[in-house]
């Protein structure tokens, strides 16, 4: 699921909603500035204690642990993914703080004990997810384990079939490592880092004719024959730190390797990145994912490509409103931000994101993808940048606040105004699954990223 989550872009439309215009007028004298500054910091905390809430959900099972993804409204019960986790790191520590650092640290350990003690292999993979804490599954089947198994073992997502392993998973677990090794000195960080990256390029490294890294492993070991334009561009950020860290110029080689296929995915017409390839040899043009065009300028950090968060601010751009078809946005209230995809634009609201589920919002917030903008933005720095970033940080803010509202991790109560829901509405992604307005650990942590002007993806 790494990355697989509508975003939210800047609305070219006017702003409709109670208390959305704070942001804009931020310039308009120092107190005001200051206001904003404590509001922020007042958010920023709640957030981060999500992020712990998240983490310490089972206290009876056993202090290696790694945070829940979602509310237990979700659906998914105990499920801590892989790729949220490595953000809940790499966000405790851009918040900088002793507690953070700490909780980064144990976090960081957990990825370790699950690369050491999966269930079926010894290679350095991690799974997709695991169970942090025990269930029981909607047939009945119950789930009695916390993070670790009776036997030892990582308690991998077996239920729900988040058994393989991807390789922008594994990217981002190598990002969070690495990031753990340059701000503890901790060699066994850095030797995980090394392993996932070994992982990597044994099991993606391809002789197609568009080159890159391919996709991962399903849960039965079976190769997968996509290549992403978002996992290669996760990997030139962990290559790159991987070069930095080692000195050893194998993992420059890589980085170019990945770097060569994301640029391949550039439209020069359009100003966007193409999501990738089903085949290897034939880009795939639809739809056009968010973070394709966000994160790849965190990490070539090239004025060449820049376009692309103009494409998003502006093709992605949704406002949600109480008035929108199947909105569930209180009356009075109102979200800017981006959506997914092109795809999530034209989905059919008159019919359910997937069995069971309810029909879709197209102007549903994507609120992971929202803060990925307000982050390259902040990045970027051109004229407007900031403003239009801090507008987005502004609506994430406000979500915060005011949705997600009698949510629990673990059966108990997630404290109120802490923790920013995956999406505004009920919103396709067009990759076949959804997002809807369930309290995130990963959405959660872009904000921190964003908010923090820190860039993961950074070399």
């Amino acid at each position: 699921m790494t990355g697989s989550q509508g975003r939210p872009a800047f609305n070219r439309r006017a702003l409709i909603g109670t208390g959305l215009g704070a942001a804009v007028v931020l310039a308009a004298g120092s107190g005001t500035a200051r206001a904003s500054e404590r509001a922020t910091a007042s958010a920023r905390s709640r957030a981060q204690a999500f992020l712990a809430a998240a983490m310490d959900a089972y206290p009876d099972h056993g202090t290696i642990r790694l945070a829940q993804s979602y509310t237990d409204q979700a659906g998914l019960f105990s499920t801590a993914f892989t790729y949220d986790n490595a953000l809940a790191i790499l966000a405790n520590l851009a918040c900088d703080t002793k507690g953070g650092r700490s909780r980064a640290a144990t976090l960081g350990d957990a990825l370790l004990y699950a690369q050491a003690n999966d269930p079926d292999h010894d290679d350095g993979r991690l799974r997709q997810a695991y169970n942090v804490g025990p269930y029981t599954f909607y047939d009945g089947t119950l789930q009695p384990d916390g993070f670790v198994r009776a036997d030892g073992k990582a308690n991998m997502g077996w239920q729900f079939g988040f058994t393989g392993t991807a390789v922008g998973d594994m990217a981002w677990a190598g990002i969070a490592l690495a990031a753990l090794a340059r701000r503890t000195g901790e060699r066994r960080f850095l030797a995980g880092a090394v392993r996932i990256g070994e992982w990597i390029d044994r099991i993606g490294r391809t002789d197609e004719p568009l080159g890159g890294f391919k996709f991962g492993v399903d849960g039965a070991n079976v190769k997968l024959p996509f290549t992403s334009t978002e996992h290669n561009t996760d990997l030139i950020g962990l290559f790159g730190q991987l070069a930095r860290l080692t000195g050893d110029r194998v993992w420059r080689e890589r980085r170019a390797a990945a770097g060569a296929f994301v640029k391949k995915m550039w439209e020069p017409d359009g100003g966007f990145f193409y999501t990738g390839t089903n085949d290897g040899a034939t880009i795939n043009k639809s739809p056009i994912p968010e973070d394709t065009q966000t994160w790849t300028h965190l990490a070539l950090n090239s004025p060449v490509y820049g376009r692309s968060l103009d494409w998003a601010a502006t093709e992605l751009a949704v406002l949600d409103t109480p008035e929108r078809p199947n909105s569930t946005v209180p009356a009075g209230q109102s979200y800017e931000g981006v959506t997914f995809s092109s795809a999530s634009l034209l989905a059919n609201e008159g019919a359910p994101i997937a069995d069971g589920q309810p029909r879709p919002d197209r102007n549903g917030v994507w609120f992971e993808g929202t803060a990925h903008l307000a982050l390259a933005l902040r990045h970027r720095q051109d004229s407007g940048d900031e403003k239009r970033a801090r507008r987005l940080i502004a609506s994430i803010e406000r979500a915060q606040d005011l949705l997600g509202a009698d949510q629990t991790f673990g059966g108990k109560g997630v404290a109120a105004r802490s923790g920013v829901v995956s999406a505004s509405s009920p919103l396709d992604t067009g990759f076949g699954f959804g997002y809807y307005p369930y309290r995130h650990t990963g959405a959660t942590a872009w904000y921190l990223l964003a908010a923090a002007r820190s860039n993961p993806l950074k070399a």
